[in-house]
């Protein structure tokens, strides 16, 4: 990358002094040149045509450290590419904050970078800008991007962005421990459950090691969609969890948990803060996202995993929930058209979204980069792409994440816990889920 850096910079110069030599050139005029009777005018600074400075725009996020570093890489990147167009990247604490409030006061950035669930919620606002006219107008392909990330990037019929990253969890397990138990990792419930009762360890009534991770009950949306199910009513008004399916996931954590004891709740609070689990060999299959290879990786033989997709239900159901990011344009940016210039050079171009990619080590959400053969040859790449076939973004309910953190959230911890049952947890969810959901539909 550096290499590639210091190639664009020594052009930029070659161009620089090539420019300059070739304006002395035009502004000289000798006796041989100049016509008998006429008088040439003099080369003055006010006679010379004066540079246009470029557009100015600004770029809005949230990531600082690397992250950071790695957004001002291609904010520098693009504006060597060109000419026309500086693009600044700003770093907002509490952004959208600071987003709605610039929105009314006439201080929006011209681009944003965005978690692609808020869509829904914001795009209702009228605080966002569409690009389909400009899709229409450069050829910008949809077939080049997921359709779960470009419908979480809409709004009726709108599209408000484009992807930067997409990603899904998928089950990490430890080739160590599966080998020394002649295992192959699981496709099914049932092979997970086998898996995770034979690496599980109890010394007593102490757990020493756990087979399989039970500590995010936020996945119940994943394992709903593996039993078949899902989250809300087509219709978008209703819960749709407190029926057969859920209490499929539920039993099969109960299982899991009470029955074949291979995870103890609290168990991996209580190994230290900032102890992974998974790193140690506490814990021996857990789910993910492709954020934690970079860090497992760092481990190298002390740590041999591998990935695969997450297992099927009982019915064959495939399931894991996709998200990500985009970039949005702001209505209230002053500089729409340059705005869309940047995000079509970033996420419209394989060279471009590739660099982004690996450089933070994220998938790209522009699809043709990832048939690099970083991504596509890595077996621990490929799992996550395979996922991503299959993975279903969050219901695009304004309410929905009050839903699901406020009603559904706090019964399934009490489920977990044993202190509710799997009927009066569903019950209770759906009724408290139903309120929020309603609560927070659009236009209210």
């Amino acid at each position: 990358m550096k290499k590639w850096m210091t190639v664009i910079t020594a052009m930029t110069l070659t161009l620089s002094l090539a420019a300059c030599t070739s304006k002395t050139d035009t502004n000289q005029t000798t006796a041989s040149t100049k016509p008998e009777g006429t008088t040439a005018p003099a080369a003055t600074a006010s006679t010379a045509p004066a540079a246009k400075a470029p557009v100015e725009i600004t770029f809005w996020g949230d990531w600082g450290g690397e992250g950071e570093k790695q957004f001002v890489m291609m904010a520098d990147a693009f504006n060597k590419s060109q000419d026309k167009i500086k693009v600044k990247y700003v770093l907002q604490e509490d952004m959208i904050t600071k987003f709605l409030t610039a929105a009314t006061s006439g201080g929006s950035p011209d681009v944003m970078f965005w978690d692609r669930w808020r869509t829904s919620l914001y795009a209702s606002k009228n605080v966002l800008h569409p690009i389909d006219e400009y899709m229409k107008r450069d050829n910008i392909k949809r077939t080049d991007y997921y359709d779960e990330a470009l419908k979480e990037l809409s709004a009726g019929d709108k599209l408000y962005g484009l992807p930067l990253t997409v990603d899904a969890r998928a089950l990490f397990y430890n080739k160590k421990l599966f080998a020394e138990k002649g295992l192959q990792p699981p496709k099914t419930w049932e092979e997970l459950e086998n898996a995770a009762k034979q690496l599980t360890v109890w010394e007593g009534d102490k757990l020493v090691r756990s087979g399989m991770s039970m500590n995010d009950n936020g996945l119940f949306n994943m394992w709903l969609q593996q039993a078949g199910g899902s989250m809300i009513t087509s219709d978008m008004k209703k819960t749709n969890f407190n029926n057969d399916q859920g209490k499929q996931v539920l039993d099969f954590w109960d299982k899991l948990i009470n029955k074949d004891k291979v995870y103890k709740v609290g168990f991996e609070k209580g190994l230290g803060e900032g102890t992974d689990a998974f790193v140690t060999g506490k814990v021996a299959m857990t789910y993910t996202g492709p954020w934690m290879l970079s860090t497992y990786k760092k481990y190298g033989k002390e740590l041999d995993f591998g990935v695969v997709p997450p297992p099927a239900g009982p019915g064959g159901g495939k399931g894991s929930v996709m998200g990500g990011f985009g970039l949005v344009i702001p209505a209230g940016s002053k500089h729409k058209e340059e705005a869309w210039e940047f995000e079509k050079w970033w996420l419209a171009n394989k060279d471009n979204a590739l660099l982004w990619a690996k450089t933070s080590m994220n998938l790209p959400g522009f699809k043709p980069a990832m048939q690099d053969p970083f991504f596509k040859d890595d077996p621990n790449w490929k799992p996550f792409m395979d996922t991503l076939e299959f993975a279903k973004i969050r219901p695009q309910h304004p309410g929905y994440s009050v839903m699901e953190v406020d009603g559904l959230m706090p019964n399934l911890d009490l489920f977990v816990q044993g202190k509710q049952d799997a009927a009066t947890t569903l019950k209770k969810g759906q009724e408290q889920g139903d309120k929020l959901l309603d609560q927070n539909a659009a236009g209210k």
